[in-house]
């Protein structure tokens, strides 16, 4: 398969410049429609199956999506590729829902740890990248959609399951990806982010490994093992064991790039944010924003030291952050430490600290690495 990049790959998708959220935590991709339906929060591009040059509705002149209907389990095709879809979706995330109406057609409700969610219909689409056709990717057609999707399109769910889109490319995309994720911080480029899928372009030479984890009560996320979180060139005195993933399903770390802050228990979060706020010292302090409670007033200021930020993986490796993904500016010249307390002992990986660091995921063998490039 040719490396297709993140640009390419919504062109190919929706034959648009639709923004595409790319999400670990998902692997039911799906595409707005009908923004009637929406509910409150939402704001989104939407479009109708009619209107699409690959609809149903258009099927004699490009008959490349067709909606999924169950097979009567009495039919001589019983179990037919289209049920067994929704078998794949079932076993994939334990939050997913789907079943088929009087009417035959497939739904999906998919929910998200956020609060959001889609509901909709299955479709069937070949997807083509560079020279490569892919028949069959099952995708959501969203008509319920609620969530602060900020004018996405759409949801490209890249969790580990089968219905993933990694997972559907099967051999074709190698079971590896790697993207880069652009800073947002100023004088940054926003076109200087990538995705890339297939393992002969994505799994680089030089990069820091890290094994993932299973965890069978959330099959479709990236987990990590962590020992420990270090800022400065102090290792932080956290419990043995607090980034632990629990024989139940609770606990432990996971890579996500649907979460902006990174989100960490609370005594974590605490040593943190003391040891944070001491390292920068008189820093004029800024009342705290939502969830950000460590914030300060830069706005008389060209440039800060602040210290680093690093990750402490089990068997050995470490990540140690740029400077740029450490404060998030909430408002002109107020910047918030981009870390967070979890309600929960779930400790979240977000995107701002995965910012301009190259990461591949290797599912197929059951690895992730950082860098060694950087964009």
């Amino acid at each position: 398969m040719h490396a297709t990049t993140i640009k390419q790959l919504l062109l190919l998708l929706f034959v648009s410049t639709f923004m595409l959220i790319i999400s670990h935590a998902s692997s039911i991709r799906f595409h707005y429609i009908n923004s009637h339906n929406f509910t409150t929060k939402t704001s989104a591009a939407s479009s109708s199956p009619s209107s699409s040059s690959s609809s149903a509705a258009h099927r004699s002149r490009n008959p490349s999506l067709a909606l999924v209907h169950r097979d009567a389990i009495t039919g001589a095709t019983y179990p037919s590729r289209r049920h067994a879809v929704l078998d794949r979706v079932g076993r994939d995330n334990a939050r997913a829902d789907s079943g088929c109406g009087d009417a035959g057609r497939c739904q999906y409700e998919v929910s998200y740890g956020d609060g959001s969610y889609t509901k909709g219909v299955l479709a069937l689409e070949t997807l083509i990248f560079g020279g490569t056709a892919v028949e069959g990717v099952a995708i959501g057609c969203g008509h319920r959609n609620h969530g602060l999707f900020v004018g996405a399109a759409g949801l490209l769910g890249l969790g580990w399951g089968p219905m993933s889109l990694v997972g559907q490319l099967g051999g074709a995309a190698g079971g590896a990806f790697s993207y880069c994720l652009a800073s947002r911080g100023p004088g940054s480029n926003a076109d200087a982010g990538s995705l890339v899928l297939g393992r002969s372009e994505a799994v680089p030479e030089g990069a820091v490994w890290v094994p993932l984890v299973r965890n069978p009560q959330a099959p479709s996320f990236y987990y990590v093992g962590l020992s420990g979180i270090g800022v400065g060139d102090e290792r932080l005195p956290l419990e043995a064991g607090l980034f632990q993933l629990s024989d139940d399903g609770a606990g432990g770390v996971v890579m996500d790039t649907g979460t902006a802050v990174t989100r960490l228990p609370q005594e974590a979060y605490a040593a943190l944010r003391d040891a944070f706020a001491g390292a920068v010292g008189a820093l004029p302090r800024a009342p705290g924003v939502s969830l950000l409670d460590t914030c300060y007033d830069l706005s008389g200021y060209t440039s800060v030291r602040v210290p680093t930020v690093s990750f402490y993986f089990d068997e050995g490796a470490t990540l140690t952050l740029p400077a740029r993904n450490l404060l998030v500016e909430v408002d002109g010249g107020i910047y918030c430490l981009a870390f967070a307390p979890s309600s929960s002992g779930l400790s979240i990986l977000g995107n701002i600290q995965q910012e301009g660091i190259q990461i591949t995921v290797d599912s197929a063998n059951g690895f992730i690495g950082f860098g060694p490039n950087t964009c």
